[in-house]
């Protein structure tokens, strides 16, 4: 990954969890930081 790729995919992560707080509120964004981290958890298992 190119330093150019990794600026624009950080970009559009923070411009997606903008709109995400935006339109829905903070409540949200604490139900998907949650549902992410089970979702590590569970693909660790395959490591």
């Amino acid at each position: 990954m190119t330093n150019t790729i990794a600026v624009y995919l950080g970009i559009g992560l923070l411009l997606a969890v903008g709109a995400d707080y935006l339109f829905y509120g903070p409540e949200h964004l604490l139900f998907l930081a949650k549902k992410g981290i089970d979702l590590l958890d569970w693909v660790a298992v395959w490591r």
